[in-house]
């Protein structure tokens, strides 16, 4: 085998709480992290030296700047294969959105060459690997639904979500993840009851789940963008049984209780320049 297509998913945050500053300069974190149907189509071919990477979107860096690139360039070091590969990533998960896109990416190219090469890395290994490119890029090699500590990198399995119809919303406007921890620490805010939320996952119950979704980051980034309040209140007027930012914004999504009003939902936001999305959250990878 020469070739190997993967399918790196979005994730979204049901919740997303900020502990406090580290000594290092890292915020901890505790976060319930979900995976969702919306997903960048990756193709993975050795060849003989080198990191080729192409992508549909023109904007895209594809050399040491491209977080897919710098993952090849750490499975070779790490391992010491002599060998290269021609990576194709098919991007439909908007750039820096707050939906863990690159870090998707990223965890494909490790997972896929690892196989490609039949390296035998053990995932442990793996997710330190993925760490040392991203906090987020450890989850993204798991998926499903997971409880995510320290600077995100700390994580727990807990029982899948239900299936369940999502719509995602992003508005065309750019926000800085370091900006919006920057603001945070000063911030003022109630931290979410993160084990009410577990507690309604481990019940399979859709409404408790919607209805504890929290983000404490919302109180910077909606200051700077009010258009993601308003998002947040046409998907519930639509019908969503709970919405929030994902991450650090602009993405908002909803969780609904049927596809058919998910749908109905992101109509509603056809006349605006928004990307849209509607489908289901991910059980697994």
């Amino acid at each position: 085998m020469n070739k190997l297509m993967l399918n790196s998913h979005a994730k979204v945050n049901l919740l997303l709480d900020v502990i406090g500053k580290r000594e290092d300069g890292y915020h901890d974190v505790k976060m319930i992290m979900q995976q969702c149907g919306l997903c960048d189509t990756i193709m993975l071919e050795t060849i003989e030296s080198g990191i080729a990477l192409t992508t549909n979107l023109v904007f895209l860096p594809t050399d040491e700047r491209n977080i897919a690139y710098k993952a090849a360039r750490c499975f070779f070091d790490h391992t010491g294969i002599s060998g290269g590969v021609k990576i194709d990533i098919a991007k439909h998960i908007p750039v820096a959105a707050g939906l863990a896109g690159g870090s998707g990416n990223a965890a494909a190219v490790l997972l896929g060459l690892n196989t490609l090469y039949n390296a035998n890395l053990p995932l442990a290994e793996l997710l330190e690997l993925g760490k040392s490119l991203g906090a987020d890029v450890p989850y993204c090699m798991l998926g499903s639904t997971m409880l995510s500590e320290g600077i995100g990198d700390i994580l727990s399995p807990l029982a899948p979500l239900p299936r369940t119809p999502i719509v995602l919303v992003k508005p065309p406007i750019s926000v800085s993840t370091a900006v919006v921890y920057k603001e945070i620490g000063s911030s003022q805010y109630k931290h979410p009851n993160t084990d009410l939320m577990i507690d309604a996952i481990k019940r399979q119950d859709i409404r408790g789940i919607a209805a504890s979704m929290e983000n404490v980051m919302e109180s910077v980034t909606i200051s700077k963008h009010p258009v993601i309040r308003d998002i947040k209140n046409s998907l519930l007027e639509s019908g969503a049984l709970g919405a929030i930012m994902s991450g650090s914004g602009p993405t908002v999504f909803g969780l609904f209780e049927d596809y058919n009003t998910a749908k109905a939902a992101s109509l509603c936001f056809n006349k605006w320049n928004f990307f849209v999305y509607a489908g289901w959250t991910q059980l697994s990878q």
